[in-house]
């Protein structure tokens, strides 16, 4: 981590420009470690239980086989990396480095799963060592997103699939304007009554999801990565995108 934090990682002039941040990535680091604890709870609360509905979709639109190799990236405390499981590939990966978050993944999971702390920037990984690589909720958090891209291209084998869970704007704008009210002055205060939370986590939470690119955006990302056939579906009035993305 280098030198310490303060207990606010996110306050208001960092959240303004927050993709942009030099250090981001520690940042974002210690503000899930912060967080890990009540992580799943909260996720429940906010999304109403439909959290648990996306990551179903995602795992169905990646059609997993009895002998895929998956590798669950930025798995935080392993709900998506648990979902993959239970689908059945031949071997199943979570991976994040945030060891807070990967401690309760582990402690909460199965046999089936292997745990390995690792930057999704830098993997330890060689070339074409898995057959599927999921994320969710995960790249817009990336110190560089077409790094991170790159970096899952690079572990694909060839015909492998990125499958990709993000929250996206809805682009009714009137619905827009609800789901940002919402997000920005409702949901944080309930995360943060649940959590305890001085991070700033729920508050950086609705501006990165407010300041990361759209669905366009994301398609463009995964095809300069080198991916092709990149399919999306977007779930629940479009606050939430699936994407997967093929590797030639």
């Amino acid at each position: 981590m280098g030198t310490q934090l303060d207990k606010t990682v996110w306050d208001q002039p960092r959240l303004a420009n927050l993709h942009h941040q030099p250090d981001k990535a520690r940042r974002v680091q210690a503000m899930f470690d912060d967080i890990a604890p009540t992580y799943e709870l909260v996720n429940r609360v906010l999304s109403a239980g439909r959290d648990a509905y996306w990551r179903r979709c995602a795992v169905k639109m990646a059609d997993v086989r009895s002998d895929d190799h998956v590798l669950d990236l930025a798995c935080g405390t392993g709900d998506f990396a648990r979902e993959f499981a239970r689908a059945g590939p031949d071997m199943i990966v979570g991976s994040d480095f945030a060891p807070a978050m990967l401690a309760l993944g582990a402690a909460r999971g199965t046999g089936a799963i292997h745990w390995c702390r690792a930057d999704a920037l830098a993997m330890p990984y060689g070339d074409g060592s898995f057959t599927i690589v999921s994320c969710a909720f995960g790249v817009r958090n990336f110190q560089s997103l077409s790094r991170g891209l790159e970096e899952i291209h690079r572990v694909l084998a060839p015909g492998g699939r990125a499958v990709i869970l993000e929250f996206t704007m809805p682009k009714a704008p009137v619905l827009a304007k609800l789901y940002l009210l919402c997000f920005r002055h409702i949901l944080p205060r309930v995360a943060r009554l649940i959590s305890r939370d001085r991070s700033g986590a729920y508050d950086y939470l609705p501006q990165s999801v407010a300041s990361f690119i759209d669905a366009g955006g994301m398609i463009e990302a995964l095809n300069s990565a080198g991916f092709s056939s990149v399919q999306h579906r977007p779930l629940t009035l479009g606050i939430v995108t699936v994407y997967v993305a093929r590797k030639v």
